[in-house]
């Protein structure tokens, strides 16, 4: 989540998103999109600045990054998948519609509609248990 080394003291929807952005579906759909960990980080500290302090020990989940964990969960549901994946969290985030997640993510040109799209198209049916 990266939260940790750009010594924030809470875990926010950017912090997510940074951390999607290293491994699998919501990873690739995103790099599709030219979004990239690097500019993500740069935003991240161009609003936010780094924190002030050694953010060791527990950090705390703000209530909207919680809440796209939970709507991660609604989104596996509707998927009909048995699992979270990173997929499920990007969607999460999307749904969630206000964070900074999806603030950064528009003004790097990945509007919530075209990853929404791009990432839907990436998924894999799951397999039909009657056959």
């Amino acid at each position: 989540m990266d939260a940790g080394s750009l010594h924030h003291d809470y875990i926010g929807t950017e912090h997510l998103l940074l951390g999607l952005l290293h491994d699998g579906l919501a990873a690739e759909t995103l790099a599709a999109l030219g979004v990239t960990p690097d500019e993500v980080r740069r935003r991240i500290l161009d609003i936010v600045g780094p924190g002030r302090r050694d953010a060791g020990g527990h950090i705390p989940f703000t209530p909207r990054a919680k809440k796209v964990l939970e709507l991660s969960l609604r989104e596996a549901l509707e998927l009909k998948h048995n699992y979270i994946g990173t997929e499920h969290i990007l969607l999460g985030l999307l749904r969630e519609g206000e964070g900074l997640a999806l603030k950064i993510l528009t003004e790097l040109g990945a509007p919530p509609a075209a990853v929404r799209k791009e990432l839907l198209g990436r998924l894999t049916p799951p397999a039909d248990p009657t056959l």
